[in-house]
């Protein structure tokens, strides 16, 4: 198919996403796709955005069809875990201890930005955009002075660094913004690292997990959950929010492999952490490792995935329930779909397309 019959297809029922992404990028970006890849873009139900390793060994970030098909790619100074994206931008940040979080825009109108972290600082693989997509929040970690911390950066101006909040806690991960811009979500993984020893874990014997919030304005403490002593191991690592402003989080337990402690929780402004009382088959399953969450506000489920334990789960957020159990060899992002959730592998799986390439750890969907 050629680009004009492409462009003209346009015309026929495309659904939400891909008229909102169409619509911001306009058909200049289209028509800059090859034929391959425009039609891949009218065709798919979503937009994702992917870290990956192509096979000639380059990192590079794409973003990707519902169906596991590269719509356009970009390169990258080295490997990425995690991404953020706002109605403009996506950034893809170095895995830890890397000191770069590479800016891209989503429809190829200007060059990227790569952002170095301070000289004292390595990025933690994690970060998420205000609502207004003003500001980037980062995941940082302060690595002489053993704390986490959120550095901020201005998508206004060239993501010029603007300061920095404490994250109130070590081995800060994940962090999110809540839906209206008030609160600073952090998951504090607990465990201490430093990039001269790469990333070893240097303090699995008194590891100190929680889970914070703070002022997304000032970055002031307003609650602090810290694992109680028997779940010192587990480590708080990765978290999403559903519609309610429930925050759901999932852990790598770092303990014996024999043990079988709860991986995955919610909490709320005000109210404790609740742990999921999974089965045990479905634990075991998971071998003690969530490698990443995702939230189906519309289908009102819960997705998570584990590369250590090769499956993905989908609970149902109402009744804890387990309403489906997917093997999935080397399991690693997870986003919603049109129905459940699309999950990527590191082997090349995405859904049911396999694609010559290491799909990264994390995959979000573009809104």
């Amino acid at each position: 198919m050629g680009i004009k019959p492409v462009i003209a297809s346009l015309k026929t029922g495309a659904l939400m996403d891909r008229r909102h992404f169409l619509k911001a990028a306009g058909i200049g970006y289209l028509a800059a796709l090859t034929p391959v890849r425009a039609e891949t873009l009218i065709r798919t139900d979503a937009v994702y955005a992917s870290a990956l390793r192509a096979a000639d060994g380059s990192f590079r970030a794409a973003l990707v069809s519902e169906e596991g098909q590269i719509i356009s790619d970009v390169t990258l100074p080295g490997r990425a875990h995690g991404l953020a994206s706002s109605a403009q931008h996506v950034v893809a940040f170095a895995r830890r201890p890397g000191t770069f979080a590479f800016v891209f825009d989503r429809q190829n109108r200007i060059a990227p930005i790569i952002i170095n972290a301070p000289a004292d600082r390595h990025f933690y693989g994690h970060g998420h955009f205000s609502p207004d997509g003003r500001i980037l929040y980062a995941s940082e970690n302060d690595f002489d002075g053993n704390r986490g911390m959120i550095g901020l950066y201005d998508a206004t101006d060239g993501f010029r660094r603007l300061g920095e909040f404490s994250a109130h806690g070590i081995g800060t991960h994940d962090m999110r913004i809540s839906d209206d811009g008030r609160l600073l979500i952090i998951a504090n993984g607990g465990i201490e690292t430093h990039p001269d020893f790469g990333r070893t874990k240097l303090n699995l014997d008194h590891m100190e997990p929680s889970l914070v919030l703070a002022d997304a304005q000032t970055g002031s403490l307003m609650e602090k959950h810290v694992l109680p002593a028997h779940l010192r191991q587990v480590s708080t690592r990765h978290i999403d929010v559903d519609g309610s402003g429930r925050i759901w989080f999932a852990c790598q337990y770092q303990g014996p492999r024999d043990d079988l402690p709860p991986l995955i929780g919610h909490f709320a402004l005000g109210d404790p952490l609740h742990w999921l009382n999974l089965p045990a088959d479905v634990t075991r399953g998971l071998a003690n490792y969530v490698g990443a969450i995702a939230i189906h506000r519309r289908d009102g489920l819960v997705g998570v995935g584990s590369p250590v334990g090769g499956m993905t789960v989908s609970i149902d957020m109402a009744s804890g329930k387990v309403v489906a159990q997917t093997p999935l060899k080397d399991a690693a992002g997870i986003a919603a779909a049109r129905h459940g959730f699309a999950a990527s592998s590191y082997d090349g799986q995405f859904l049911s397309h396999h694609s010559p390439v290491n799909w990264d750890q994390h995959i979000i969907r573009l809104s």
